[in-house]
């Protein structure tokens, strides 16, 4: 006989009673069901006493197995969420995180509404940025650059779902060549910005499925991708245009530092919802004031 969704869920809070907490493993199994039937919590708990068919339950019963193993739940759906837009997402790619969500706010709001912009992402991953900005900044010309193919490939089908024009480029921002400045009016990047010492501190879900080659940087030079970033931007942006970071909650002063040294302007750090210092904002740097910083 097959479980009623109630039993399932019965069962998923009890066997992963070790790893997460009643409240999480609910909320893991709601995700699994909307997945499933589209339901909202409600509607999972008003339908609980549904029968699961054979297909149903044999995918219930992979998640959870899954779950077991720490899995990310997007990994397991192959979607999630990105300022209210569905986002394909695989081991190529990063899962977009809530702080990346008020990075892109915080782009919006810098940009006057209905003003064309050219606005390139520098380490797109699943696209989530670049989408996003594509589709509530409907008058900019929008560029994404990832030194992932299989990256790449997720992103321009996240585009293509949302309805979106994005130019997908593989570049390595570590070799880039004159022929690839191009004037823009911003330039964003969630870089790989996690220290290699950081690895042990890091949740398993994390550690063991996502991409390392977008997380992580050297212990000896952790600010690699901002300097990089920091050294394309100052050529590549028009007059006025503005660069913005998500960062590591532990970088900011020393990016602040960084970027003075490359003559950026107005350099703001602003804290994520949870009191962190996550994003930075700077404007184009004036010409000529270039002193370098390590």
């Amino acid at each position: 006989m097959q479980p009623t969704v109630k039993e399932f869920v019965q069962k998923i809070r009890k066997e992963l009673s070790d790893v997460y907490s009643p409240h999480e493993a609910f909320q893991l199994a709601w995700l699994i069901f909307e997945h499933l039937f589209g339901w909202s919590k409600t509607e999972m708990m008003l339908n609980d006493h549904t029968k699961l068919n054979d297909s149903e339950h044999l995918f219930v019963q992979k998640a959870l197995e899954r779950l077991k193993n720490h899995e990310p739940i997007q990994y397991i759906l192959g979607e999630t969420e990105f300022f209210g837009l569905p986002i394909k997402v695989n081991s190529s790619v990063l899962v977009p995180r809530p702080e990346t969500e008020e990075l892109v706010e915080w782009i919006i709001q810098s940009v006057p509404p209905g003003k064309p912009v050219d606005v390139l992402d520098i380490g797109t991953g699943s696209g989530c940025i670049a989408i996003a900005l594509a589709k509530m900044l409907p008058t900019a010309g929008v560029r994404a650059w990832d030194i992932s193919q299989e990256a790449l490939n997720t992103a321009a089908e996240n585009a293509h779902i949302n309805e979106v024009d994005i130019c997908f480029e593989q570049k390595d921002v570590l070799n880039l060549s004159s022929s690839d400045v191009k004037p823009f009016d911003v330039i964003v990047s969630n870089p790989p910005y996690v220290r290699e010492a950081e690895k042990e501190l890091m949740p398993s879900n994390v550690l063991n499925y996502e991409p390392h080659v977008a997380l992580f940087v050297s212990d000896s030079d952790p600010l690699l991708f901002f300097r990089a970033i920091a050294e394309y931007a100052e050529a590549a942006l028009k007059e006025n245009g503005k660069l913005f970071f998500e960062i590591n909650r532990d970088f900011g002063e020393p990016v602040k530092k960084l970027l003075a040294g490359y003559g950026f302007k107005n350099i703001e750090l602003r804290e994520d919802l949870s009191g962190n210092c996550r994003m930075v904002k700077a404007d184009k740097p004036v010409r000529g004031n270039h002193e370098g910083s390590d």
